[in-house]
């Protein structure tokens, strides 16, 4: 099987590169990104490919399989150019798969594309409309509707969607970091030192383990499966959990002034973190996921206490992992960098 991994430089994509290049059932994997990785492992290329801007007629040509998961998270603060390299370099890429007959493409969906959860936990029949005011949410829904109109057109294809949760290793806390908390957040120290308080807005999470979604989505490639996959570890998250890990104390805060902060501290250029995603963790469903334990076969090694445990040792150390995605380097030398790129604004 020869596969195209796009966003191979990523948290998931670097691993799942690694990860393919020394499974037998695979013969040959090129990784696709925007960044130069620092190191590839034997038995996979590479190719400088930033699919929000043009797909290269050959770039497909023989493979077997394409795994979509390059995603441009920032800027926040400019949404058409993120639908720009999300939705339509998605939308590019389908139809690159159908000009070379690809015949599996898997997509790098998401928890966040699913309306608004109920009180009890969802499978993948439930909607996936987004939350509307997360520009990322919006996005993840359309490719969502985009991937339906592509089955329709293209039913010998076989198509696989995973809906993973927060995916969380040691290696992405830096990233973490950058996406979310920005420049200014001592998170070595406060990791280090512990904070004095976890404010507790009321939110639920999931998490998963890089290594385990990647495992996830090695299995969508060599097994007969098509269509949607939740993808978390059990149990849930919330701050009071995550407070009795940690060994401090919670402080509850009502979800509305919560989202008012974040709105002031985005609006003031403190943060990357937009108010849209706050909506967007408070009002995600949480998942079953009877059916990838079930068709898959898949089952994560790690729960989500050590999950995020992995996260924290990350903030803790703050090394980073190698390829620019996941690296310190890139945030510059006092993350000069993230203040000169406006912190959220662009990439």
């Amino acid at each position: 099987m020869r596969v195209v991994v796009t966003g191979a430089t990523g948290n998931v994509g670097s691993r799942l590169v690694e990860r393919l290049a020394g499974d037998v059932e695979v013969s040959h994997v090129l990784g696709v990104s925007r960044r130069e990785p620092d190191a590839l492992p034997e038995g996979a290329d590479w190719r400088r490919v930033d699919v929000g801007e043009s797909v290269p007629t050959d770039l497909l040509r023989g493979a077997d399989a394409v795994v979509h998961l390059a995603w441009l998270f920032q800027p926040t603060r400019d949404p058409a150019m993120t639908w720009q390299a999300n939705v339509t370099g998605t939308g590019r890429l389908l139809d690159a798969v159908s000009e070379a007959s690809v015949p599996v493409f898997v997509q790098a969906s998401s928890v966040g594309a699913y309306s608004p959860g109920p009180a009890y936990p969802v499978d993948e029949s439930w909607p996936t409309h987004g939350v509307p005011t997360a520009a990322y949410s919006r996005e993840k829904a359309y490719v969502e509707r985009m991937l339906d109109a592509f089955e329709a057109r293209h039913p010998a294809t076989r198509v696989v969607r995973l809906r993973p949760a927060f995916i969380f290793r040691r290696e992405s806390a830096v990233q973490q970091r950058r996406l979310f908390a920005g420049p200014l957040a001592p998170t070595k120290l406060l990791a280090s030192v512990g904070p004095p308080a976890l404010p507790d807005p009321g939110v639920t999470l999931q998490v998963v383990h890089t290594d385990d979604v990647v495992e996830a989505y090695r299995l969508a490639l060599v097994r007969k499966v098509d269509g949607a996959f939740n993808i978390a570890t059990d149990p849930t998250l919330n701050v009071g959990s995550i407070g009795h890990l940690l060994g401090r104390p919670v402080l509850r805060v009502p979800k509305g002034l919560t989202r008012r902060a974040v709105a002031a501290a985005w609006g003031a250029r403190l943060v990357p973190a937009s108010p849209g995603l706050f909506d967007l963790l408070a009002q995600i469903p949480v998942m079953k996921t009877d059916r990838a334990r079930a068709e898959l076969g898949w089952e994560p090694e790690l729960d989500a206490f050590a999950t995020f445990m992995t996260l924290w040792e990350g903030f803790q150390s703050a090394e980073g992992g190698p390829n620019p995605p996941l690296a310190p380097g890139t945030s510059g030398r006092f993350r000069s960098h993230e203040f000169r790129t406006g912190i959220g604004a662009r990439p």
